[in-house]
């Protein structure tokens, strides 16, 4: 059937290693491979980055034909740079999305230029990691890790997309790279062409051709790891949200337009027509983890009752500190008074996190954003049945299930979104 046919291949690289998801021309998962990492030191090597993603398209290609793809995308960890020479060759220098910047003049530069709502300010912003690249390799071209990847797969130039591109400096307003950037110690010659994700930008060359991918196929510019996220669960319109329940508590919910707020850690991405705004707290898995034990959540789950508040009011942190939706570095955890019945105790961090979560939403209305529509839920969390039921009750919208939670699906999204455009 023509629905069957892999149309859109998604290529997703993250810190555990490459996955790859191809969809019909409706949406549906036809394929998916993952292959990973062998070691932590592949995350931060171009090489491995390579070898990975092709054992993810040769093991694609195994399970479905990708004979009648027309384009793909891919996505990679958001702020991650590396520095290669005229032919795209890396020069050896990769920071990570977690590496701060090691070089504190950098960021107090960059401080003294930037707008005070840019998300390149900070250390651990790319545009930090960049120039303190540069100073390494002075005559280097600097790219986004998703950027690398489409040019071994056949783009001739470096090209990024305009996800990538905002934590290294990319004004969405104007749509280029700002001249203040220069006086940060950045010559714009050395980043790369920008594109909107999704629109085309190469097509793929014979690397992207062993694979079975047709001489026609377009490579499409790609996006972040996180906006892939979004998109994989088929949140898409204004009002749509999407929580991830994962070490930490992230929220990201579809606007009309940009919202900017530093103080919370909120700053925008444009896809597909829309804003994507959010924020992160402190609160999350990692917290249950800690308090309670991966071991004992089922048990304990069985033993709660969401039909019987606690009222213990909990705000759950491992230490003081939070970030969004209350923005303040000394704020302190409320984890007392400790019930006896390990079940009521961990029902309130449950209660406290579902109210952390309301309190998030509120705050991007608060600032902006619109009423919410839908929640969808990605992360270990999404798998507690009772959490769910409790959050959907607090929350009063209604909460779909997720397409998909993998990021590829969402990569190969952008492919069928300027299709159908």
């Amino acid at each position: 059937m023509q629905s069957e046919r892999a149309i859109a291949v998604g290529i997703d690289l993250g810190t555990s290693g490459a996955r790859a998801a191809a969809l019909s021309q409706t949406g549906e998962v036809v394929g998916f491979a993952a292959v990973h990492f062998t070691d932590p030191a592949e995350m931060k090597s171009p090489a491995a980055w390579r070898n990975r993603v092709e054992e993810c398209l040769t093991a694609l290609s195994q399970c479905t034909s990708l004979a009648n793809v027309e384009g793909l995308a891919v996505d990679g960890t958001s702020g991650t740079v590396l520095s290669v020479d005229g032919q795209g060759r890396p020069l050896g220098g990769v920071l990570m999305y977690n590496d701060p910047c090691p070089d504190a003049a950098i960021v107090e530069r960059i401080a003294a230029v930037a707008p005070a709502e840019s998300p390149a300010r900070g250390a651990n912003s790319g545009l930090a990691r960049a120039i303190h690249l540069l100073k390494r390799s002075p005559d280097a071209k600097l790219l986004h890790q998703a950027d690398w990847i489409a040019m071994q797969l056949g783009v001739t130039e470096a090209v990024s997309d305009e996800n990538n591109a905002l934590k290294t400096g990319y004004d969405l307003t104007s749509e280029r790279w700002p001249e203040w950037i220069r006086e940060a110690g950045m010559p714009i010659e050395r980043l790369p062409a920008v594109h909107r994700a999704g629109e085309p930008i190469g097509v793929v060359g014979t690397t992207g051709r062993a694979f079975g991918l047709p001489e026609s196929c377009r490579i499409h510019a790609g996006t972040t790891d996180g906006c892939a996220s979004f998109l994989a669960t088929g949140a898409g319109s204004v009002g749509d949200a999407v929580t991830a329940l994962g070490s930490t508590l992230v929220l990201k919910l579809a606007c009309e337009h940009p919202i900017n707020a530093s103080e919370y850690g909120i700053y925008a991405h444009r896809v597909l027509g829309f804003w994507l705004v959010g924020g992160s707290s402190n609160t999350g898995g990692a917290v249950i983890r800690t308090l309670i034990g991966d071991h004992r959540l089922e048990d304990l789950t069985a033993r709660m009752r969401p039909d019987c508040p606690t009222n213990l009011d909990y705000y759950p942190l491992l230490k003081p500190g939070e970030r969004f939706p209350i923005n303040d570095p000394a704020y302190p955890p409320r984890l007392f008074p400790r019930p006896d019945d390990d079940a009521v105790f961990f029902q309130a961090i449950l209660e406290g996190m579902t109210a952390i979560e309301m309190l998030g939403y509120k705050r991007l209305h608060a600032l902006g954003a619109p009423k919410l529509k839908t929640v969808r839920t990605v992360g270990g969390g999404a798998r507690n049945p009772v959490w769910s039921l409790m959050r959907q009750s607090a929350l009063g919208v209604d909460c779909p299930s997720a397409r998909s939670m993998e990021a590829a699906v969402g990569a190969a999204s952008l492919v069928l979104a300027r299709r159908a455009a």
